[in-house]
């Protein structure tokens, strides 16, 4: 029924999250601040590589990025359901600005030493740790009705693989025309934003319940939770070993342009350019969805793209089978990562909210470092090709796990969406997920 719609129709059903005000204010100052953020992404491992030329510092400088979502992640989410998240979103992205114009600084004035970039980059994880919880949990406030909750977070990577395509771009070119404190620089200023974005907001006023429990209790609680609950266990290890997987092939990048490619700062900003690509248009492809029908089947499936994408890639020698490529990897990526959030937000508990949120962050971003190390250390033994098509084949591997255990998650998940009340193909479509072969 859905062919009969009209192109304005269809858009309506994409951007329908955005008739919310709130919403709509930060959904714009954010598409702006992540052009920079990627930027900065992209930025980073090229200063390290040109510094140095080392494959184990590009893994070393990843690695402290990231552990801080491991250790802090847990922590965070548990703040995240005692605080204000309105508040925690704010600072977190004031941090983010003055950590961004500080390593401008430090490249512009011909300062920077590789130690700093690295404590930098720990920095920045440590304020993230912090930050993606709180803005994961922060978009159901900002979305009236639950039934759009799906389409919100559609949207949101929508617009960070908008920016994942746009942001890569530019870098590749400011990279080498101006260097890489420009990039760091306008990253800087794009923070204000969505800063700005944050304080026109109106929300309702909520009365926070002071829990006088004690954190370990509720650390105890939140991964009792996760960990007991076989569809958010599942989703979760899935997300963790695919962002594993994700460090073998993005901490490497640079090296594969330059070394494999023959390329340059071109050509990996173009490569990381043409993995936002596929994912903005995954994005665009679960935002149309009218409901989160089949998504369990999604999730495999996207992994299973991705892993093909990874082995595809690392037989490559040739730029435009390279770029095509990585489309695919991009839109695997995004499409699990979105299906999964979608789910898990949709089947948790609002008290465990926070919690959940940062289990989701720990799979994205806390698993990521021993990817990073990991890659660098492969890549130094076997070559950075073999290093990729590893990555491929373990991502397929999980795939194939977590499909076998399909059918036992959708008879668990549907009944949670009967008593939820959320629209009925929802729960015939988390139980037809399972029956359906994947495209």
């Amino acid at each position: 029924m859905s062919g009969h719609f009209s192109i304005s129709d269809r858009f309506q059903i994409i951007f329908r999250s955005l008739k919310y005000r709130n919403y709509r204010l930060f959904f714009y100052g954010q598409s702006i601040s992540l052009i920079g953020t990627w930027m900065q992404r992209i930025a980073v491992p090229w200063l390290v590589y040109k510094m140095t030329g080392s494959t184990i510092l590009l893994g070393i400088s990843g690695f402290a990025g990231q552990i801080p979502a491991l250790f802090l992640s847990p922590f965070a989410g548990v703040l995240t359901d005692r605080w204000n998240r309105y508040n925690v979103l704010i600072w977190t992205q004031v941090l983010s600005m003055v950590h961004a114009f500080l390593l401008a600084w430090l490249v512009l004035s011909g300062n920077i030493v590789i130690w700093q970039v690295i404590l930098l980059s720990f920095v920045i994880g440590s304020i993230n740790s912090f930050e993606i919880p709180a803005r994961h949990s922060f978009v159901i406030d900002m979305v009236e009705k639950k039934e759009d909750l799906g389409n919100a977070i559609a949207l949101n990577s929508l617009m960070f693989n908008g920016a994942r395509l746009i942001g890569p771009s530019i870098a590749g070119v400011l990279l080498a025309a101006a260097g890489e404190g420009m990039c760091f620089l306008i990253n800087g200023f794009s923070f204000m934003c969505v800063i700005i974005s944050l304080l026109f907001m109106k929300l309702e006023k909520k009365e926070l319940v002071i829990k006088k429990s004690d954190i370990r209790e509720e650390l105890k609680d939140g991964f009792s939770y996760v960990f007991g609950f076989l569809p958010i266990r599942h989703i979760i290890l899935l997300l963790g070993l695919v962002n594993v997987m994700v460090m073998f092939y993005s901490t490497l990048m640079p090296v594969f342009a330059k070394e494999i490619l023959g390329g340059d700062s071109h050509t990996y900003g173009f490569l990381m350019g043409a993995a936002g690509f596929g994912a903005l248009m995954g994005a665009l492809f679960l935002a149309s969805r009218e409901t989160v029908l089949k998504l369990g089947r999604i999730i495999p499936a996207a992994v299973i793209l991705f892993g093909t994408g990874l082995i595809v890639l690392s037989f490559s020698r040739i730029f435009s089978l390279s770029f095509l490529v990585m489309i695919f990897v991009g839109m695997g990526l995004m499409l699990q990562a979105a299906s999964s959030n979608t789910i898990l937000q949709t089947i948790t508990d609002d008290d465990k909210r926070g919690r959940v949120m940062s289990f989701y962050t720990m799979a994205v971003m806390g698993t990521a470092p021993f990817g990073s190390l990991l890659a660098g250390w492969l890549a130094k033994t076997i070559g950075t090709p073999l290093t990729i098509l590893t990555g491929g084949i373990v991502s397929l591997a999980g795939a194939i796990l977590f499909l076998r255990k399909l059918p036992e998650l959708k008879q668990l998940v549907r009944p949670i969406y009967i008593k939820m009340g959320i629209i009925p193909e929802v729960a015939e479509g988390i139980q037809n997920a399972s029956e359906s072969e994947i495209p």
